[in-house]
């Protein structure tokens, strides 16, 4: 009998196990999955995770500062609420610890297989099943579920000589905790999310810090506080009063979709807030005009922090605006011909989101991988079902996020795959594929609304977009409109086969 506190290591096996559904992942979206099917009577279900804990990306990404920049009380389940959140925004510890006490409370423990790599996931159409390798045995699963999450894959610039480097380099998310900054001469590569939450936290303990900058990033003021107190009270004693203030939190956010989405001119007032900021806390001109954004706010990802500026104002803290030309053993070289001597290098360059690895590992029906097929334009239909790709659902995959909490995104895309599965099961179904004239109408229905948002007109170059300038990141719209159209899934859009048999039923316009 299996521990409920204690998962099942990955096991070495020759033989093919069979289940009925096998998710990859274990972070908010695999764990999402399996305690949902929980919930709807299913338990033939495995996940697997090549991490020796659950947690996807809050269990990885362990650096100074690590925070979640969506409020705790709707970055979390609704059906799992916490009513001990510490803080408006959790640090990464906390939510690391939810997501292993959700696992625990919802008995998901026992089918979690950890320390287990997918090494391939194919379908085979004859038998109307998934074989899946991983680096310690071999599964067959009617349906599979990636949830490997986007930001999974830590994206390291090809920068030449960076070989060559004698001291210590490192990513955001694989921290090295070993390694002493004291003292050091620290350079950080990038500006994006993860480093505004690194840089105060290391600048104070640095000997200098060398911020290198491409792009500066849209901050605002950090509204975070503790929640301690009163708040946890009556979140403990009145369940109704946290719903209550997860809807008014999701209202907030949506309030936000018109301008991001429809007339970017609605976001000038956030970046007067923005601009006020930096003003207020950058006195020095040069810096602050290194710091001030040329394109529109929320092109890019923005961020909060009210202490990013003020360690950039330090006098062991400097901004370099110059391109890298080349890394040396001891140090960087810019385009200007300057080298900044280093002893440690951090890059805060983010995730490979067009080019994730695990692109590589799913095989559909034609023998092509995810990656093939999309030939780094990635497309879905509702961002969780892929043409070829039968019995496959992706979690936050393209053209699946709403401008909120992605559990809640999530959350509506596993509503989304229970009803299909119900479906395929009450109507002795063996395989789903979604049609790919379904597809590509939602795929030009989702280009055509997002060509006015800010992502695609705001003037920058963000990791929303494809290397063709594709958005395939955003729903165009409002969570309520993609929960609505994730609700229950319309099978007429799909070629079902029911025992080797392909049924044609007729095609209803995708909207």
């Amino acid at each position: 009998m299996v521990s409920a506190t204690q998962p099942v290591e990955c096991p070495v096996h020759d033989s093919r196990e069979k289940v009925h559904v096998l998710v990859i992942g274990a972070g908010f979206g695999g764990l999402g999955t399996a305690m949902q099917l929980k919930q709807a009577g299913i338990d033939d279900f495995v996940v697997l995770d090549r991490a020796s804990e659950v947690g996807g990306t809050w269990q990885v990404n362990t650096y100074p500062g690590a925070q979640c920049d969506i409020p705790s009380i709707l970055y979390s389940f609704s059906f799992a609420p916490n009513p001990n959140w510490t803080r408006l925004y959790p640090l990464q510890p906390e939510i690391h610890d939810y997501l292993r006490a959700c696992a625990e409370d919802f008995g998901i423990v026992p089918h979690l297989r950890l320390n287990c790599e997918v090494r391939d996931a194919t379908w085979d159409d004859a038998a109307q099943v998934w074989h899946v390798t991983t680096d310690q045995g071999s599964w067959e699963a009617r349906i599979l579920v990636g949830a490997m999450g986007p930001f999974s894959e830590p994206a390291v610039p090809d920068l030449p000589g960076l070989d060559s480097f004698e001291g210590t380099v490192f990513h955001s998310a694989a921290w090295n905790h070993e390694h002493d900054l004291s003292g050091d001469r620290v350079a950080v590569v990038g500006t994006g999310a993860s480093a505004v939450q690194i840089i105060p936290r290391i600048q104070p303990i640095a000997g200098s810090l060398t911020v290198f900058q491409r792009t500066p990033t849209w901050i605002l003021p950090h509204p975070d506080q503790p929640m301690t107190g009163w708040p946890r009270t009556l979140f403990e004693r009145i369940p109704l009063v946290q719903r209550l203030a997860r809807t008014g939190l999701d209202l907030v956010q949506e309030a936000m979709v018109p301008g991001f989405v429809y007339r970017p001119a609605l976001l000038k007032g956030l970046a007067s807030l923005g601009r006020a900021h930096l003003k207020r806390q950058i006195r020095d001109p040069e810096l602050r005009r290194k710091l001030t954004p040329t394109y529109a706010f929320g092109c890019k990802r923005p961020t909060f922090s009210n202490a990013y500026y003020p360690a950039l104002a330090q006098p062991n803290a400097a901004v370099v605006t110059e391109g890298i030309l080349e890394v040396r053993p001891n140090g960087i070289v810019t385009v200007d011909g300057t080298l900044h001597e280093l002893d440690t290098i951090v890059m805060g360059t983010g995730f490979r989101l067009t080019d994730n690895p695990a692109f590589d590992v799913v095989r559909g029906r034609d023998g092509r991988t995810l990656a093939e097929a999309w030939d780094g334009n990635a497309r879905a239909y509702l961002g969780t079902t892929i043409s070829g790709f039968p019995n496959f659902f992706m979690l936050l995959g393209p053209n699946s996020v709403t401008y909120t909490s992605q559990v809640v995104t999530i959350e509506a895309q596993v509503k989304y795959i229970l009803s299909a599965l119900q479906q395929m099961e009450a109507q002795g179904m063996a395989s789903i594929d979604v049609r790919p004239e379904v597809q590509q109408a939602f795929v030009d229905d989702v280009d055509e609304r997002l060509q006015k948002s800010v992502w695609n007109a705001g003037g920058c170059a963000s990791y929303y977009l494809s290397g063709e300038g594709r958005n395939f990141t955003f729903y165009p719209g409002f969570n309520r409109s993609f929960r609505a159209r994730t609700r229950r899934a319309d099978l007429a859009k799909y070629v079902t086969r029911r025992a080797g048999i392909s049924s044609q039923p007729t095609v209803r316009t995708a909207g």
